[in-house]
């Protein structure tokens, strides 16, 4: 295996915990979310992260690595704390949507990273997959942002 290679397995490996920390964020949103069209909506993202996470380890597979199948630490750190403050905030709908938001910044930021790295070493064989659900985060993330602001005003 190519150091090229190993390169690509490992940023793909990255962007597969990020999608599984966003399958179990938006699973946990869903649980402490009463709106019936938040809830729906919560359960729709964690099923594409899912989905996400499902291709990228495809690819993985496909290069010949072993793909990651778990969350990260950071991402089960942030679910306790989601969980902590939402004992204490009542799981408001404004509160959960923040959480969310914070969620969706953080795969942006993973998201961005990869690509940086993709281009820094030429890694032409993921870019099109990484590309492409970077754009599904950005409006995840924009959906999100856009109900919380929502949700702020009627507050």
């Amino acid at each position: 295996m190519t150091d090229l290679n190993k390169e690509a397995i490992s940023v793909l490996n990255s962007l597969i915990e990020t999608s599984k920390d966003g399958q179990e964020g938006f699973k946990t949103c869903a649980e402490d979310i009463k709106h019936p069209e938040l809830k729906a909506l919560f359960i729709k993202r964690s099923s594409d992260c899912a989905s996400a996470a499902a291709q990228l380890q495809s690819v993985v597979r496909s290069m010949g690595g072993e793909p990651e199948t778990s969350t990260s630490v950071s991402g089960d750190l942030h679910r306790r704390w989601v969980d902590l403050k939402s004992l204490v905030t009542g799981k408001d709908e404004e509160a959960v949507l923040n959480e969310a938001e914070r969620g969706e910044d953080h795969a942006l930021k993973a998201y961005k990273e990869a690509l940086e790295t993709i281009n820094k070493h030429n890694l032409v064989g993921i870019r099109d997959v990484v590309e492409r659900q970077y754009h599904g985060v950005q409006r995840n993330h924009d959906q999100v942002k856009a109900l919380r602001n929502q949700a702020r005003a009627r507050s």
